[in-house]
């Protein structure tokens, strides 16, 4: 494979198995793994669309944007602001479950209270983004690359221990509890359009780089969970490797699995921290101080006010965000194949039932994320 397809490849794959593929057992394993694989064929069947249409999106349009330029550009200030609203209600959300996760590893590594683990790791990792330490950025896919090592790892070593009885569930009326934590999982829609910029010289590989680097994830995330919850049975735990390493009597498993969490999280917390301050410096106008107030003032406050629940939250910003972009994306699709500039380098086509289906996916999962909270009210 020529190397800037293998580099675009490796965007789309570290941008989509990260910190998400942590809660991925423990709402497959309460749904029964035969139904949760249903309901990751079929997320990853919609992702795989949506994330093929950013990219014929971006191919049709001049220049170089991301979502809300596109938005901005085929729906005008509404779809700027539909878009701008999606980025910054996920980013706050992921940085909150981050905050969390990060006080529940530390906690389980070490001992002592997870919330006071929380505030540890908020401190250090704000003063960082206060900072913008350039050298994160920089090595995002580097980091990226490591944390998908460690999931393979972390499956090569565990599936000797797996035990069959753990994953041979299926429970047809459980299928709606895994839809927000899979959708959380394949978010990676902003990846698309910096795909096309690496292959800015052969854009014509841009459909191979997507549709290897969506079914990559697929496959991780079903031998992910296969192995956690294959192992750890009812006592698959929020997070993942926690219920691992309380079973399996491994040092070097313990140690993978133990840093696994801790790097995926801190990683994506400060990729979109600092991805968020930016943009209130850059498109908003406000000073670097002030954003860096904004940035994260925001998680600390949820925190303080009592929310910790891991699921629950990266489920309300996965079916939210993964819903929202998912019928943006489609709609602005539908409108540059009328609208676009320019000729693509690949179409996609499918039949009117098909895109029906797809859309009435990502309306499902905010309807049921609304129906969700409205009954724990």
């Amino acid at each position: 494979m020529k190397r800037n397809l293998l580099e675009a490849i490796a965007t789309l794959v570290g941008t989509t198995i990260g910190a998400g593929i942590l809660g991925l057992p423990y709402v497959i394993q309460k749904a029964g793994f035969l139904t949760g694989l249903i309901v990751i064929f079929v997320i990853g069947i919609a992702i795989l669309f949506t994330n093929l249409a950013m990219g014929e999106i971006a191919l049709r349009t001049p220049g170089n944007h991301q979502i809300t330029g596109y938005a901005s550009i085929y729906h005008g200030r509404a779809g700027k602001l539909i878009a701008t609203f999606v980025m910054i209600f996920g980013i706050y959300g992921a940085l909150t479950a981050y905050l969390i996760g990060e006080g529940k590893t530390l906690s389980h590594l070490f001992g002592g209270n997870e919330f006071l683990f929380s505030l540890l790791f908020f401190a250090i990792a704000s003063l960082i983004v206060l900072f913008g330490i350039n050298s994160v950025k920089k090595s995002e896919l580097i980091l990226s690359a490591i944390s998908v090592a460690l999931v393979l790892l972390i499956i090569i070593l565990s599936f000797s221990s797996v035990e069959i009885k753990n994953i041979n569930h299926f429970e047809i009326n459980s299928l709606l509890i895994p839809f927000g934590a899979v959708f959380f999982a394949f978010l990676a829609i902003p990846s698309i359009p910096e795909m096309k910029e690496e292959l800015i010289k052969n854009k014509a590989l841009l459909k191979k780089a997507i549709i290897i680097g969506s079914l990559i994830p697929f496959i991780v995330y079903i031998f992910f969970s296969l192995v956690i919850i294959g192992v750890t049975g009812n006592n698959t735990t929020e997070i993942a490797t926690i219920g691992l390493n309380s079973i399996i009597n491994n040092k070097f498993l313990f140690y993978m699995a133990s840093i696994f969490p801790i790097f995926a999280m801190s990683t994506a917390f400060l990729t979109l921290a600092l991805a968020l301050k930016e943009m209130y410096v850059y498109d908003f106008g406000l000073n670097k101080i002030f954003s860096w107030f904004l940035t994260c003032s925001v998680p600390l406050l949820l925190i303080l006010l009592g929310v910790n629940d891991f699921i629950k939250i990266i489920s309300i910003v996965g079916s939210i965000v993964a819903g929202i972009d998912g019928i943006l994306v489609t709609s602005m699709w539908i409108k540059a194949k009328k609208e676009g500039k320019r000729k693509p380098e690949y179409s996609i086509n499918i039949n009117k039932a098909m895109i029906f289906l797809i859309i009435v996916v990502f309306i499902f999962a905010i309807i049921k994320v609304l129906l969700d909270t409205l009954i724990t009210i």
